[in-house]
């Protein structure tokens, strides 16, 4: 397994424009997610794949890599696949999402760590690895904004959803499945990637507005590793405050 990190950085964010450039304690943000990367072992090697000269600018000014990427590209999973078209000698790559800048490492280790398990019965390998967490509180579970995933027996993804799963019919769930949140790392064999690039969007991606409705449509295998420690991310100014008091701690 050679495994490129890949941190997909743009400026302009609706919600929040210049995002990656936003000073968490002093540091621009995409600096910390870098920082947060190369404590991974298991990543041979890390670029910033953005199309904005300002975030290139604060990379090459920490020291980091970066590759510049098309404009147009609706979401970070297509910039992942300009990347990989131009990173060829790699066997998977990983989306560390750009806004998780206290990311634990252990986190991407154990998604990679998925790739190797052996097919079961009629169920192949792993195309696809992310993490899970377990919820912390009720709100986060019921909020369209936290991301669910139920797991098969074996650690497969079945179904992920912004509506709080399963439903439970008798209305007491002691000692039942949970879904877990789901965090936005991705890993991705290449094979698993190129093809995927080719998939149309999918009536429950459309539905959801979640793109790995569309890889689960399609019969792609996607394992889910369940993390030990939660990341915060950074989806609103608001939230930079937040990760500034976790690092005071």
């Amino acid at each position: 397994m050679r495994a490129l990190g890949v941190i997909p950085a743009r400026y302009a964010s609706s919600r929040f424009p210049g995002k990656p450039l936003a000073l968490i304690a002093g540091k621009p943000m995409v600096e910390w997610v870098y920082g947060a990367a190369k404590k991974c072992g298991e990543l041979a090697h890390i670029v910033v794949a953005t199309d904005d000269e300002r975030i290139a600018a604060a990379v090459r000014n920490f020291g980091g890599e970066y590759i510049m990427t098309r404009a147009d590209h609706v979401s970070g999973f297509d910039r992942i696949v300009e990347v990989a078209q131009k990173f060829a000698d790699y066997t998977h790559y990983v989306n560390v999402q750009g806004d998780e800048p206290l990311l634990p490492a252990a986190n991407i280790s154990g998604a990679l760590a998925l790739f190797k398990r052996p097919a079961i019965g009629a169920v192949e390998g792993c195309h696809i690895a992310t993490t899970a967490v377990p919820f912390a509180t009720a709100m986060d579970f019921h909020s369209e904004n936290q991301v669910k995933v139920v797991l098969a027996a074996d650690g497969r993804a079945l179904y992920f959803s912004r509506s709080p799963i399963p439903f439970y019919r008798k209305g007491d769930f002691a000692g039942l499945p949970r879904a877990l949140k789901h965090q936005g790392l991705y890993a991705y064999s290449r094979e698993a990637l190129l093809a995927l690039s080719a998939l149309p969007v999918a009536p429950l991606e459309e539905a959801e507005s979640l793109e790995q409705l569309r890889f689960l449509y399609h019969g792609f295998n996607i394992y889910v590793h369940i993390a030990s420690e939660d990341s915060p991310g950074v989806d609103v100014p608001e939230d930079i405050a937040r990760v500034e008091r976790v690092l005071a701690r």
